[in-house]
């Protein structure tokens, strides 16, 4: 459902207009169980007069069935919507909302709190801009809370509004608020998280949800909503290099082949000089194809299919770059920090198959740097992975990648592992930026070494005819 608007009566179209022009947050609700996720996100929804009125009549039917809040209406309710969900009180899916206000569309994640369920949080936050921590006020940060924002960090998260929540339990205590600030704070100062906010909530009564609360005079700060329609959201590719990976072939007759795809970073322009990689071919843009008509240009975040002048080898799997722009790294090994989601443990040496963008090739984990111990953040010695656990890792394949560093470009620089025996996503990976400028450095010291070796080789058989060329080798 939208925002109220007397537009809608009075001129329809205004209004389509009006709501098309709107830009989007992508936002996650995350913490541990029984924090009040759902709860906030049904409070966010009837505060802003977001709910239909038949959707208010059947949850305050089911709150007197289910009883979780006392009597009160349970607004969890319009987000739980499994009935095991609701029989015991807790977020088992991810369960997705969309709503909007005057100033901004919203689209909500609302993860599980459960341990067991931490695979759910991660692939819900994969798509977000915004992450909403929800720290329970008698309890504080807990591990779960640091689970989820490592991760969140880990995904590339750069806005984080941690919601003490609970707090008419705690009599709005001012001192318990800044207690709580200054813990996270404190186990956030090693995570990669600039802009971090702090709102104390109470999600059941609505204080500083939407509305701002009368027991809390000693806060100053904005309610959660007005922060979720102000904050400002950068764009997760930092690259400006053009970036698309081919998802399909688009080849209906004999005179039109198209290369599908979403552009993951920068833009490209009909005339623009690409390139294929990994097999480095040349052409040049002759038109962008979308369901509209043509474009004059692509940008990131659009799904398009692009045709070239020239007929060369593309196929599904490859990537798309602009000649002269900054390219990615194209290689068979890489270092990625791994969440592992499956309930057998991640072996080292054990064959997998992974998944880039549309490329899917196997390989195998060769080493596990060190696993991370997120309530310390300690790393510590590995030799395989259990369910939920983080580590930074090398990967080996068998065919050459193309990517980018997870941080440079979300579209290009993450991946999934897929058990080959059940077809399960087994775990969700984030290349390393260093990793790969390190994986670059020693290709290219190779390469050097391999290059001079040649010319020796051939200085000294000019010179030394009777020289053996496996002596040379001994040489490096």
């Amino acid at each position: 459902m939208s925002h109220q608007s007397d537009l809608i009566a009075s001129d329809i179209l205004g209004y389509l207009k009006q709501h098309e022009n709107k830009d989007m947050l992508r936002f996650i609700t995350c913490g541990n169980v029984d924090d009040g996720k759902s709860t906030l996100i049904g409070r966010l929804l009837h505060d802003s007069k977001l709910i239909f009125e038949d959707q208010l009549a059947a949850i305050q039917k089911d709150s007197q069935k289910y009883n979780t809040t006392d009597q009160e209406i349970d607004l969890a309710l319009l987000v739980d919507g499994l009935q095991a969900e609701r029989e015991q009180g807790i977020t088992i899916d991810v369960a997705y909302r969309y709503f909007s206000t005057d100033k901004r569309k919203f689209i909500i994640a609302d993860c599980p709190g459960h341990e067991q369920y931490t695979r759910n949080m991660a692939t819900g936050a994969s798509t977000c801009d915004l992450a909403i921590i929800l720290i329970d006020a008698r309890y504080g940060v807990q591990t779960q809370t640091r689970r989820h924002s490592y991760i969140v960090s880990l995904l590339g998260i750069k806005h984080v509004l941690v919601a003490v929540n609970k707090m008419d339990l705690m009599d709005f205590s001012e001192a318990r608020f800044n207690e709580i600030k200054a813990q996270y704070l404190a186990f956030a100062e090693d995570l990669a998280i600039p802009d971090i906010r702090f709102v104390p909530i109470s999600a059941l009564r609505g204080d500083n949800v939407v509305n701002e609360s009368t027991a809390t005079p000693w806060y100053e700060g904005e309610t959660l909503m007005r922060l979720l329609e102000s904050v400002e959201i950068t764009q997760h590719a930092q690259l400006d290099a053009f970036r698309l990976p081919v998802q399909y072939v688009n080849r209906p007759n004999l005179d039109f082949r198209g290369f599908c795809g979403t552009v993951a970073a920068g833009h490209v322009l009909p005339g623009d000089e690409v390139v294929a990689l990994p097999s480095g071919k040349k052409s040049k843009v002759k038109a962008i194809v979308t369901f509209e008509g043509d474009q004059p240009a692509a940008y990131a975040g659009q799904a398009v299919t692009l045709t070239l002048e020239d007929e060369i080898d593309v196929s599904r799997g490859d990537m798309l770059v602009r000649a002269g722009d900054a390219q990615p790294a194209i290689s068979q090994a890489f270092e990625a920090h791994v969440v592992w989601m499956n309930e057998s443990p991640l072996l080292v040496g054990k064959e997998y198959a992974f998944k880039l963008g549309g490329k899917s090739v196997f390989g195998r984990i060769s080493r596990i740097a060190h696993r991370v111990d997120v309530n310390t953040m300690e790393k510590v010695d590995a030799s395989q992975l259990s369910l939920n656990e983080i580590a930074l890792v090398t990967v080996e394949v068998n065919a050459a990648v193309v990517f980018d560093s997870y941080r440079q470009c979300r579209g290009t620089g993450g991946f999934i592992i897929i058990d080959r025996l059940s077809n399960a996503t087994a775990g969700a990976g984030m290349i390393n930026a260093s990793a790969v400028s390190a994986q670059q450095g020693q290709v290219d010291e190779l390469s050097r070494l391999r290059a001079f070796e040649v010319e020796l080789n051939a200085l000294v058989r000019k010179h030394f005819p009777d020289w053996e060329a496996r002596d040379i080798s001994k040489l490096r």
